[in-house]
């Protein structure tokens, strides 16, 4: 399951592509040298009334990630071309650590060339960069997904999930039986990896609805984290949750790869046992029967054959979703 490189091959499991020319404004940041990479906004302190608990946030990561450069930008055209831009300046080297949170992106993407729609306040748009170099790349985006989904619901290790994981890069709010389809999209992920001198940097960036707002083409449907309740979640309390157990879990996959997680994904995996449809030739409808060791969907066919089907070959449809006559994943 490659990972988007550049310049290699795209792995597709995705919050945003790839953009250029993103401006943005500062909303409050912390760390050293932000303001000397290319597009890089200037330190501010935070605007009153945001929301944002700065000081809370960084006791928080700096416990994980001590270098770790953190900020909040007003707005911006994708987090992820800012980090990427800033990667590539940052050759020949040292590759640096860093966090760049927006509350407004102007150009976040989804899989496939789709807009991944967001809202202030009703949102958590974020990138990770960091140095990784993992034996084996294979089943990252299943593994952040993993971090991600135990971060927001974390009873879900121990009782029936509600946050269920759409291989390969999508987050879903789990409704129950009898519903007329298995969930709704919470959220999504995009990983990218860019050469910094002799290090890559692996840039994670995640999309994650936490209250409604208007959004169109929602062949998936649209969840929030606040039906999790019983209490609102807003963008500071969200990150303070995910961004943490996201550094554990990259630095964890960079050690032992997707093993250690696999578990969990299956767990909380959304296809397992279902008919899908894919947009292969070859292979146009099947049963997911779980991900492999790589992290590849197991598809078996009508003949009992069984398939590996890698992320950013095939777009996975459920076959018992009445949105099945549009993409949803």
């Amino acid at each position: 399951m490659p990972v988007r490189q550049h310049p290699l091959p795209r792995h597709d499991a995705g919050t945003e592509a790839v953009t250029q020319g993103a401006a943005s404004r500062a909303r409050g940041s912390v760390g050293a040298d932000l303001d000397t990479a290319p597009h890089a906004a200037a330190a501010a302190p935070p605007a009153a009334g945001t929301g944002w608990d700065i000081a809370g946030l960084q006791g928080l990561l700096r416990k994980v990630a001590p270098t770790l450069e953190f900020e909040v930008v007003d707005e911006t055209g994708s987090t992820n071309t800012d980090l990427v831009e800033r990667a590539r300046a940052d050759a020949p080297g040292p590759a640096r650590t860093r966090l760049r949170v927006a509350e407004v992106q102007h150009q976040g993407r989804g899989r496939q060339g789709r807009a991944w729609q967001s809202a202030r306040g009703a949102s958590l748009t974020f990138s990770l960069a960091l140095p990784l170099a993992p034996a084996d790349w294979s089943g990252l985006s299943l593994a952040v997904g993993v971090a991600l989904a135990e971060a927001l619901d974390p009873a879900g290790q121990a009782h029936p999930p509600r946050i269920g994981l759409k291989w390969p890069n999508d987050l879903w709010l789990l409704d129950p039986a009898p519903a007329a389809a298995p969930g709704r999209k919470l959220g999504g992920i995009l990983i990218e990896t860019v050469a910094c001198g002799r290090e890559r940097v692996c840039v994670v960036g995640v999309g994650l609805n936490l209250a409604p707002h208007p959004v169109s083409e929602v062949a998936s449907g649209f969840a929030c984290l606040g039906e999790l309740g019983p209490a609102p979640v807003g963008p500071s309390e969200a990150l303070g949750r995910v961004a943490p157990a996201l550094l554990q879990a990259l630095r964890r996959f960079e050690r032992e790869g997707f093993g250690p997680a696999a578990a969990a994904y299956a767990r909380r995996d959304l296809l397992q046992g279902r008919p899908i449809i894919t947009t292969l030739a070859s292979l146009p409808h099947g049963w997911a029967e779980g991900v492999d060791a790589d992290g590849a969907l197991r598809v078996r066919d009508e003949q009992g054959r069984l398939h590996a089907v890698h992320a950013g070959d095939v777009s996975i449809r459920l076959h018992d979703d009445p949105a099945s006559a549009g993409e949803v994943g």
